[in-house]
């Protein structure tokens, strides 16, 4: 069952970039122990949107609640502390260090402690805590100490996610993050995000719509920066508007026969 209050929502939400409205008028609230898929082709508004949520672009009119407290004013920095993490479309990791290194700065850039002089920040326990906390949710923790420059790219967007994962969000705003991977590297990305579900909210930006319809609870289609479905995966599938401006005649026929 749903739940009946959003962790994060965001009510008519717009962004023009000179006269042009990337994102125009979106509304989205999305809740714990679900995942909110967002699908649309290029240039639709998807990734501005998520920019948008997470603070990293100011809206141009519209507001985004958190747990009911208004944050659109709000930093992306103060965001994070307060529980919203993203991932991006291309991998952002620190190739040269070690899986556990990586988690390590990302909680500890979230558990600053300016005061304390006296203590090396890599002998934090509570950073320590949560870099291994987060490798263990993301299916990680066999690989902490390599390097992750050496792991496969699959991994990579796995570990992204981890460092996401140690900074304890609530919310996770995932931009693409099955962007190519094989076969294999799809179903455990499949699996940590079943995994993650049941303590997150979750928006997922992707353009696999097998591996959409699979996860999702529920499925918002932008077109040219405007929202035309909010729906369940069976009533989007279903739907002739979003057939017509996004889903083709090809995957009709291949979701009649699945």
């Amino acid at each position: 069952m749903q739940n009946v209050t959003p962790l994060l929502e965001a009510a008519s939400l717009s962004r023009h970039f000179g006269g042009l409205a990337a994102v125009d008028q979106v509304s989205v609230a999305l809740y714990l122990g679900e995942v909110h898929a967002v699908i649309g082709t290029n240039g639709a508004g998807k990734s501005t949107l998520i920019n948008m949520l997470s603070g990293e672009l100011a809206a141009s009119s519209g507001t985004i609640h958190l747990r009911g407290t208004a944050i659109t004013g709000w930093s992306q920095a103060r965001r994070a502390r307060d529980g919203v993490g993203r991932s991006y479309q291309r991998t952002t990791i620190f190739l040269k260090f070690t899986l556990l290194e990586n988690c390590r700065l990302a909680a500890q850039a979230a558990l600053q402690k300016p005061w304390a002089l006296w203590q090396a920040a890599s002998a934090c326990r509570q950073s320590l805590g949560r870099a291994w906390e987060a490798l263990e949710a993301a299916g990680l923790h066999e690989s902490a100490h390599r390097i992750a420059g050496a792991i496969s790219h699959g991994q990579q967007r796995q570990l992204e996610i981890a460092m996401c994962l140690a900074t304890h969000p609530a919310v996770l705003l995932l931009d693409e993050p099955l962007a190519g991977m094989g076969a294999e590297e799809t179903e455990r990305m499949l699996a940590m995000l079943e995994r993650l579900r049941a303590a997150h909210a979750i928006l997922l930006v992707e353009h696999d719509m097998d591996a959409v319809f699979r996860v999702a609870d529920r499925i918002t289609v932008m077109v040219n920066g405007r929202v035309i479905a909010t729906d369940t995966p069976d009533n989007i599938r279903t739907s002739a508007a979003v057939k017509l401006a996004y889903l083709g005649e090809s995957h009709e026929q291949k979701a009649s026969h699945a």
